[in-house]
C-alpha cells in the first residue's frame, strides 16, 4: 500500500512585511486564506492513486482537483493547524518572533491555541486509520503542518518514505508500507 502526501500548490500571497503586529499578522492570514494559487506540473511517481483525500480549505481543493481527476473525499481534518498570536493586537514584532511564539505555545499546550496539540493528533490518526482501511494506494492533499505530523505517524505504523523537513509545495511524497 502506497500513501502519497502533497501540500497545496503555492499560494500568490506572499508574506507579510516582517516587522508586523498580531492584528496585521491575522489580516494576512485572512488574504492568504483567499488567495490564488500557483499551479504547476505535479509528479504522481507513476502510481495510480485509487482515491484522494483533500483538506477543505480552498488551496487544497484547487491542488487535489487538479492532479485528481475522479471523486475526492474533503475532510475538515485535514486543514492546516490555525494561528493564534500571543502578543497583545497592536504590539509590532518581527514575523519569525510571532510564529516562533506560536508554534512554541502550541506544542507546549498554551491555552491561547485554538487547537491542542492531542486534537490535531487525534485527527491525523482518525484520517491514516480511515485511509489504511481501504488498503490501497491513497492521495492526500493537505498543508505543511498537518504533513510533518502524517509523515511522523505514517513512519511510526512502518511506513517509509522521502524525509522533509518543509513539504514542498505541488510535490507528492510518496510512503510504502514495508508489509506490502
Amino acid at each position: 500500500m502506497k500513501i502519497g502526501l502533497i501540500r497545496h500548490f503555492k499560494v500568490k500571497r506572499g508574506y507579510p512585511n516582517s516587522i508586523v503586529s498580531s492584528a496585521e499578522l491575522m489580516k494576512w492570514v485572512d488574504e492568504y486564506e483567499a488567495s490564488e494559487v500557483e499551479e504547476n506540473e505535479v509528479d504522481l511517481n507513476g502510481v495510480e492513486w485509487k482515491s484522494c483525500y483533500s483538506s477543505s480549505m480552498r488551496r487544497a481543493e484547487v491542488t487535489a482537483r487538479s492532479v485528481y481527476n475522479r471523486d475526492i473525499i474533503f475532510l475538515d481534518e485535514l486543514r492546516e493547524i490555525p494561528l493564534s498570536p500571543l502578543f497583545p493586537s497592536r504590539m509590532k514584532l518581527p514575523l519569525f518572533i510571532h510564529l516562533t511564539a506560536i508554534r512554541l505555545a502550541w506544542w507546549f499546550n498554551h491555552p491561547s491555541q485554538a487547537v491542542s496539540k492531542k486534537e490535531v493528533f487525534e485527527k491525523i490518526n482518525k484520517v491514516i486509520d480511515r485511509v489504511m482501511s481501504e488498503d490501497q494506494d491513497v492521495l492526500i492533499v493537505g498543508h505543511g503542518g498537518v504533513m510533518m505530523f502524517m509523515r511522523k505517524e505514517l513512519i511510526r505504523r512502518g511506513f517509509s518514505g522521502r524525509s522533509f523537513r518543509r513539504p514542498e509545495n505541488g510535490v507528492v511524497y510518496v510512503y510504502e508500507n514495508k508489509e506490502g
